[in-house]
């Protein structure tokens, strides 16, 4: 976001947070923590500290020889990080076939959200949209036979249709832009396990505390939630696509070492790990211009979220900022907040500069800390 970008602290943090959506570990790092283990005194202690000597004397005969394996290693890093880059930036150059191919979005699926704006929306309307997509029919079918919505419990629902007018028009204005996104997550984010996660989990948190911010002052709660929910569109695309080059790469390199019997270089590559850095600087570069692109190929004419989204993206002053996008930026100054200060990533003085970049008010902050932004809550009568 660039209203972020034009403070050097509040950018710091915005990196900071994003640092800790990749992993915990990785965000420590950004801001020096140091984890410290402390040695017991035990038998095993002593003899550990009786083989120092031993060992420093092996170190230094190894040491030279190391030196010119650490630099070809380093080497090979280099510019296995380079053509990683090079692939992945021709990927976003190619729109639409980014469009198409990481996120495969389907015609039907904004169809759906813009139906839902609209005050003619109805199941009728809905409902062979929904059917036309598998994945979205498998969601609203495995929502309604839940413990907690069955309305008998000797009674599974398999058909989608029934299902649909089950779950009504209002809880699908929550449930058609959760499950959508939900489509749209990394199918993996290994060897950052907690990363897809992280990122589903604050995706709903914006898009809740868009819909209460909303509701508060008889705004669209509709919009707010659905422009809160894909304002992590570019996160979440630039995630999937660093995933599947960086291990499209790794295996094309691997494979070509070894075909080659290059047993120096096949080595070296089995020694390379993903790089949390090059993600980082991907994701902090990409996702505003990334989701605004993606958005705007779906083409929303009454759904009003294009423009909010661009603002977002692009404006660096909320008050020149559309009224949902106001509202989508506070809640992602304050989830980034809440994310931060869980962990201790973030202390007093840095919290009012995230979150007055943002304008967020007392009265903000009290109404989201009483709200439950981290669970759809559903009304089935």
């Amino acid at each position: 976001m660039l209203l972020f970008e034009q403070n050097d602290t509040t950018w710091s943090l915005y990196q900071r947070y994003i640092s800790l959506v990749i992993s915990k570990e990785f965000a420590q790092q950004q801001t020096g923590a140091v984890k410290v283990v402390t040695q017991q005194d035990s038998e095993q202690a002593n003899r550990r500290r009786e083989l120092l000597a031993v060992e420093e004397r092996t170190n230094q005969e190894k040491l030279i020889k190391e030196h010119g394996e650490q630099h070809f290693q380093k080497q090979v890093m280099h510019q296995f990080f380079a053509r990683v880059s090079i692939e992945i930036n021709n990927e976003f150059d190619n729109k639409e076939h980014f469009f198409q191919h990481f996120l495969s979005i389907e015609d039907a699926a904004p169809a759906i959200l813009e139906i839902l704006s609209l005050r003619a929306a109805s199941l009728n309307r809905i409902t062979p949209l929904v059917k036309s997509l598998v994945w979205l029919s498998d969601e609203v079918v495995n929502l309604v036979n839940k413990p907690q919505y069955r309305k008998r419990a000797d009674v599974k629902v398999s058909d989608p249709s029934l299902a649909i007018n089950y779950i009504g028009l209002e809880n699908l204005k929550l449930v058609m832009p959760t499950y959508i996104l939900k489509h749209w997550l990394p199918h993996s984010t290994a060897p950052f396990s907690l990363m897809k996660r992280k990122l589903w989990n604050d995706s709903l948190s914006v898009a809740l505390a868009a819909k209460a911010l909303a509701q508060a002052q008889d705004s669209d709660w509709y919009t707010a939630f659905t422009a809160g929910m894909l304002s992590n569109i570019g996160l979440l695309a630039v995630a999937r696509c660093f995933v599947n080059k960086h291990n499209e790469v790794y295996n094309r390199e691997v494979r070509d070492a070894y075909d080659k019997r290059d047993k120096r270089l096949h080595d070296a590559l089995l020694l390379v790990e993903s790089s949390p850095d090059l993600l980082l600087e991907q994701l902090c570069t990409r996702s505003n211009q990334i989701g605004t692109d993606l958005v705007e190929q779906m083409n929303f004419d009454r759904l009003r979220i294009t423009e909010p989204l661009f603002d977002l993206a692009f404006v660096n002053d909320p008050k020149k900022m559309t009224d949902i996008a106001q509202l989508v930026a506070k809640a992602r100054a304050y989830v980034a907040f809440r994310s931060l200060a869980k962990e201790e990533l973030i202390n007093n003085d840095e919290a009012k500069l995230l979150l007055s970049a943002a304008k967020i008010t007392a009265a903000d902050v009290a109404l989201l800390k009483k709200s439950d932004i981290d669970h759809i809550k559903l009304n089935f009568s």
